[in-house]
């Protein structure tokens, strides 16, 4: 089985997958990782680092075939919903949506999501039950709760099994600052860093905690259920600030505590009722708050300690390079430029090649528009300088065209050149940017087939490894390659019994008028007991089976029907149905079933063919104007019913007539409308008639023979030991 976890790297998130894989699950999980932190799974898993509404989730689904999604992605702070209503109904609505078609699409069994306890809105009313009426004051309780009328909505409309669980305020390791349980982190913290915590209001406020293990537990659970809709996911214990504040304080106390106003729109009291919950999933929560807060409070103890350690280190070795990264271009300047002025001063200008114009150009060059203003200012002021050591007032040179001409070549050339490195840098961002796009596209792509190629991998092994391979069962059904209806169907029996492993099997035909099924063949077991017809009208799933044309599966395991039956059509008309009564527990499973239709379907085929070549041959199987069997067919027919007897223990009866004062026709005529559809009518070589009663004993030939002698038609039962005159030898009937 596979789950799919969005979110999977966050606090709740890493919770359910672990849960999931815990019970054998292959976890697969698809994170952003905005909030979430790949250091919370420890275990064998699949990532996919991508945006719950990215298009590429496409390509995740397409390729793994999802059995459970738990969509936990999500934007989950408040103040953010209301300062970016944009940013936060992208995830919480459009990553849903998404998420909601790719599920639907692609087959998946069960959606769970994560709605909250904020739709409810200020009802103080408590413990809220989930009829309760809904009315959030923020854009993130809205979309949560637009969020729920979609799951039900994609439920009516492409039947895709959603539960919505309203979560309380979860708490445990791993979880950051913001969100509806932030309060104890926030508070342990303050608490692990010697600070004051900061109490809004006079902690009076009720809040219903609920550790996060007991939430993974719970949606676990859920997927074992075929429950669809809202479920309160909470504690339903009552519990102050104060009592929290006193918990902790307990085991570890505060410095201090500095009391704030209350913040505006903080609820006084939220507490769910979890009724539903417990009686619809088997479940309770399992840790109290002091439980709950000790295993928090020893993580967050020793993940304090490493965060410590790890951000000391990266503040020294970020600062160092910070440094030196933004100082080490104006020291190589101001090296460059010290360069220039040694081999400079004395000289007088003209008297040598510009060396600060080439300066300026090398620093432009390296450094871009910034250093190269900086090379062109310092330029400026050697050039002046120079000026003035040659005897130059400093008045005179404003006036000195040849002097601006050259300040004006410096600031031309100097920022031609920075822009254009600039631009040039800019470009080769892009392009880098645009590479390492490619690049992550080519590593997904990359991965996803590579993940396809395991799944092919092992789907070649079950179909080359498993007993019921397409070529296992090509071979079994080569037993059914045969032109007669009666061996076609009788040999099915025998296929369904090796490819269900199931020793259950019957199959019945429609009579022409379709109101009766009639037994034509079943499994050779000594307590496997059918009724030898059924009545359409009596038997509802019979209906059922007509008008749909598919499968009916008996998931209620009811008494009065199979627990699988598959219709036969041909020409549009129903004319057999196979059903399975018995089938092993860890065998009822949704591959048996689609493995059952499989089967039939190639049942049906042989079937079809069969009665092609039954209605093609009509002319020469039977005497002309009559219904009785030459004798090669008569024969054939005979052999195919010894058979059944003989694999299947099916009854037959075999009478012989007396026709002595009557032909051919006559005698047809007469005898047909006595006999049922599954019976048949043949003669002998020397012109003997002859009645095989299908699925008939002697009491029941007996009510045959005293209706013929009713007609004045004498008929007897051929005993088993006369029909020796019916052997076959030597490639003929003798």
């Amino acid at each position: 089985m596979k789950v799919l976890v969005t979110g999977g790297y966050g606090f709740i998130g890493s919770f359910v997958a672990e849960r999931f894989f815990k019970e054998g699950y292959q976890v697969f999980i698809l994170d952003n990782l905005s909030s979430g932190n790949k250091q919370n799974i420890t275990f064998k898993h699949k990532s996919y680092i991508l945006d719950v509404e990215d298009k590429n989730c496409d390509e995740v689904f397409k390729s793994n075939k999802f059995d459970v999604v738990v969509h936990l992605a999500a934007q989950i702070n408040v103040v953010t919903s209301m300062e970016d209503p944009l940013l936060d109904s992208t995830t919480n609505i459009l990553g849903l949506v998404n998420m909601l078609r790719l599920s639907s699409e692609y087959g998946a069994a069960k959606f769970i999501f994560a709605s909250s306890a904020a739709v409810y809105g200020l009802n103080e009313q408590t413990p809220l039950l989930e009829n309760t009426t809904c009315d959030p004051v923020s854009i993130y309780g809205m979309n949560k709760l637009i969020g729920e009328h979609y799951c039900q909505k994609w439920n009516e409309l492409f039947g895709l099994n959603t539960v919505c669980f309203r979560f309380s305020n979860v708490y445990g390791p791993r979880q950051g600052s913001i969100g509806e349980g932030g309060v104890i982190s926030t508070f342990l913290k303050q608490q692990h860093s010697d600070q004051e915590i900061v109490l809004y209001g006079d902690g009076k406020q009720v809040r219903d905690f609920i550790y996060v293990e007991d939430v993974a537990d719970a949606i676990y659970r859920s997927v074992t259920t075929d429950y669809h809709g809202v479920l309160n996911l909470s504690s339903n214990t009552e519990s102050s600030i104060n009592e929290l504040i006193s918990i902790l304080n307990a085991e570890k106390e505060f410095k201090g505590i500095l009391h704030q106003e209350k913040r505006k729109g903080d609820i006084e009291k939220s507490v769910l009722d979890n009724t539903k919950t417990k009686r619809l999933l088997d479940w309770v929560p399992m840790y109290s708050l002091a439980e709950g807060l000790a295993k928090t409070s020893e993580w967050f103890q020793a993940k304090q300690a490493e965060n410590f350690t790890e951000q000391a280190d990266t503040r020294k070795k970020w600062g160092r390079f910070q440094r030196s990264s933004e100082v080490w271009p104006y020291i190589e300047n101001i090296l460059a430029f010290l360069v220039v002025m040694a081999l400079t001063l004395g000289t007088v200008n003209g008297d040598s090649f510009d060396l600060k114009l080439i300066y300026i150009v090398l620093i432009g060059a390296i450094y871009g528009t910034k250093q190269s203003i900086l090379s062109v200012i310092l330029s400026c002021g050697l050039f002046i300088g120079e000026s003035l050591q040659n005897g130059r007032e400093i008045v005179s040179l404003l006036y000195d065209a040849n002097v601006l001409f050259h300040i004006a070549v410096y600031f031309i050339i100097g920022i031609a050149v920075g822009y254009s490195i600039d631009k040039r840098n800019r470009d080769v961002v892009s392009k880098e940017l645009q590479k390492k796009a490619m690049e992550e596209k080519y590593d997904f792509l990359k991965d996803i087939y590579n993940d396809v190629l395991v799944v092919k991998e092992e789907l070649q092994q079950q179909i080359v490894n498993s007993e019921d391979s397409f070529g296992k069962i090509y071979s079994i059904t080569k037993e059914l390659d045969s032109l007669e209806p009666e061996r076609v169907l009788q040999r099915s029996v025998k296929v369904l019994e090796k490819i269900m492993k199931s020793d259950e099997i019957s199959i019945y035909t429609m009579n022409q008028n379709g109101t009766f099924l009639r037994l034509v063949a079943k499994s050779n077991k000594s307590e496997f007991e059918l009724p030898r017809s059924l009545k359409m009208s009596e038997h509802p799933y019979l209906s059922e089976l007509l008008t749909t044309k598919k499968i009916i599966v008996n998931k209620e395991l009811r008494h009065d029907m199979p627990l699988m039956a598959a219709p036969i059509f041909d020409n549009g008309r129903m004319v057999a149905m196979v059903s399975l009564q018995h089938l092993g527990f860890e065998n009822f499973t949704l591959y048996s079933q689609n493995l059952f239709q499989v089967a039939v379907q190639l049942i049906s085929s042989a079937l079809s063919r069969s009665l092609r070549y039954l209605h093609s041959t009509n002319k020469e199987r039977y005497v002309e104007e009559t219904a009785i069997m030459n004798p090669p067919y008569f024969y054939d027919m005979l052999k195919n019913k010894r058979e059944a007897k003989q694999l299947l223990n099916t009854d037959f009866t075999l009478l012989a007539i007396d026709r002595t004062s009557l032909d051919h026709q006559t005698l047809s005529s007469l005898i047909s409308n006595s006999l049922r559809e599954a019976d048949y009518m043949g003669m002998d070589e020397k012109a003997n008639v002859f009645i095989i009663l299908s699925n008939s004993n002697a009491i029941e030939a007996d009510i045959v023979i005293e209706r013929l002698g009713r007609l004045g038609i004498a008929a007897w039962i051929v005993q088993e030991k006369d029909q020796a005159m019916f052997s076959f030898r030597d490639g003929a009937y003798v």
